[in-house]
């Protein structure tokens, strides 16, 4: 649970937050971020059991739904999203940092902090789960402790009362469906490395519950950080500016540039992990990829790519793209295992050609159509048709019926009473062969 606590205590949460207040009320912000955030826990959660109950990473599963060939098309997907996360963050950090450098100084270069940062984080990277593990609860503790003390001074210093009286500003164009799906986005931008991160739990139960508590917890206690944030630069009569960590940073001083550099080093070290699981097993060969040069090569696009300061202005439409490429991913995934294959992957996952999962030439068609008929639909409700329920809703249901159809169609099915297989002792007997 600490992992999960740790990891979504960031930056990148916190200041999604601060994109809600004034465009409608601060208690709306807050109803809306956690219904967003329990309902995307949902999918997290149900793709990290799968991951419990394989000992596979998440894109090493959607080999069982797209097919050993067509889960490339996740994969690269992933790693995109992953590494432009990855720039966002270290970024922040490095924004943070040139902020406190410059007030202790008068030194400025936030490309060259947010460089340093993601270096830092490469370094951290390099020691794979296990060291993963060791960081993340001690960053975890002390990003709480300052979070509470944030929230006492925001809270001392302006009753609750004045945080739910101020007023929408109907200009900003927000509304609840839009915050929903920013929020519910976040999750599914979280879900790319759910089973990566509790493969390795000791049972079922204690990964589900790691992962829902953890990630609900952790995301609801930041986003309303944020809100709460903006909120109080707003009541202190000061312009606030979205998505702006010097705003904040301005009005609560170093213990909460302290939390963005942390929070950063906490997950961009996840990321980096996550994505060199991704680029490892992103291709149908005999042998993944093997670790450290993956690592050191994407380590390298990383810190190159953090000094594009200009990707922040794109956050946002950033988060579109993570809904519109991965919420029919996750569909079709949680229906191919749930429902059509009974909670069961066959050792044939790890093969790199041939098997129950080569469908046609190594892509199951219907998944990659579904998938690509999905984030269609999302983008035409995100940019086209504006639904008052939101896109992410509407893509969920279309893209898990559809995939469905599917599957009774093509005949994709299990057994009754087939048992579930645990294939990481299988993968690494695989791979030494």
């Amino acid at each position: 649970m600490l992992i999960w606590l740790a990891a979504n205590l960031v930056v990148t949460t916190l200041l999604t937050g601060t994109l809600f207040v004034p465009g409608i009320s601060f208690g709306d912000s807050l109803l809306w971020i956690v219904c967003g955030t329990v309902l995307g826990a949902g999918v997290l959660t149900l793709v990290a059991v799968m991951g419990v109950r394989t000992g596979l990473s998440t894109m090493a599963l959607t080999k069982g739904s797209f097919g050993l060939r067509g889960s490339i098309v996740p994969s690269l997907s992933n790693l995109v999203i992953l590494m432009g996360w990855s720039w966002v963050q270290a970024m922040l950090a490095g924004i943070s940092v040139d902020y406190l450098i410059h007030s202790w100084t008068g030194y400025s270069n936030p490309i060259l902090f947010a460089a340093l940062c993601q270096a830092f984080v490469v370094f951290l990277a390099i020691f794979g789960h296990v060291g993963i593990s060791r960081i993340e609860p001690l960053f975890g503790l002390v990003i709480v402790s300052i979070i509470a003390y944030v929230f006492a001074v925001a809270f001392s210093t302006h009753p609750p009362a004045e945080y739910f009286a101020i007023a929408i500003d109907p200009a900003l164009g927000m509304d609840g469906a839009l915050v929903f799906d920013i929020v519910f986005a976040t999750a599914i931008s979280w879900t790319v490395l759910s089973a990566d991160l509790t493969r390795t739990a000791r049972s079922v139960r204690a990964g589900a519950t790691g992962a829902a508590i953890g990630y609900t917890t952790s995301t609801i206690l930041a986003m309303t950080l944020g809100a709460t944030a903006i909120s109080y630069v707003l009541l202190e009569g000061d312009e606030a500016i979205a998505f702006d960590p010097t705003v904040i940073i301005m009005a609560f001083g170093a213990p909460l540039a302290a939390v963005m550099f942390l929070s950063v080093m906490a997950t961009n070290t996840m990321v980096m992990y996550g994505m060199t699981l991704s680029l490892q097993h992103a291709f149908p060969r005999r042998r993944p990829l093997p670790f450290l040069p993956t690592a050191l090569g994407l380590g390298v696009v990383a810190v190159i790519g953090s000094t594009w300061l200009g990707l922040l202005d794109q956050f946002t439409n950033f988060l579109a793209t993570i809904g519109a490429l991965f919420i029919p991913v996750f569909a079709v995934m949680i229906v191919d295992y749930y429902l059509a294959r009974r909670r069961s992957y066959h050792r044939e996952i790890l093969n790199h050609k041939g098997g129950k999962y080569w469908f046609t030439g190594g892509w199951n068609i219907g998944a990659i159509l579904v998938w690509a008929t999905g984030a269609g639909l999302y983008t035409l409700l995100t940019t086209v048709w504006f639904s008052p329920v939101g896109a992410a809703l509407p893509t969920v249901l279309f893209s898990g019926l559809f995939y469905w159809l599917w599957t009774r169609i093509a005949g994709i099915s299990e057994p009754q009473g087939v048992e579930s297989q645990h294939l990481a002792d299988q993968l690494e007997l695989t791979t030494t062969k």
